[in-house]
């Protein structure tokens, strides 16, 4: 799941070597931590959220292929 949210966000961003994913259990679930520059968080979560929304989208899908919970969280590099 982590490749796969990778493969996407460098796609979409101006930095892709400062894309980060993390995975970590947390309660029923996991969570996928996204590390951008702080300059690519506009591309990644995109007008009005549409592109962070459809990311989430296609994670749960395929979560949901695997019998998983997961959520994806987006976060600039300085956090």
């Amino acid at each position: 799941m982590t490749k796969l949210v990778e493969s996407i966000a460098k796609a979409l961003v101006e930095n892709p070597e400062h894309v980060v994913v993390t995975e970590q259990a947390e309660g029923q679930g996991n969570v996928l931590q996204l590390r951008v520059a702080a300059d690519d968080m506009g591309k990644v979560i995109g007008k009005q959220g549409r592109i962070a929304k459809a990311l989430r989208t296609v994670v749960k899908a395929a979560a949901t292929k695997q019998n998983k919970k997961v959520s994806v969280e987006i976060l600039s590099e300085d956090e």
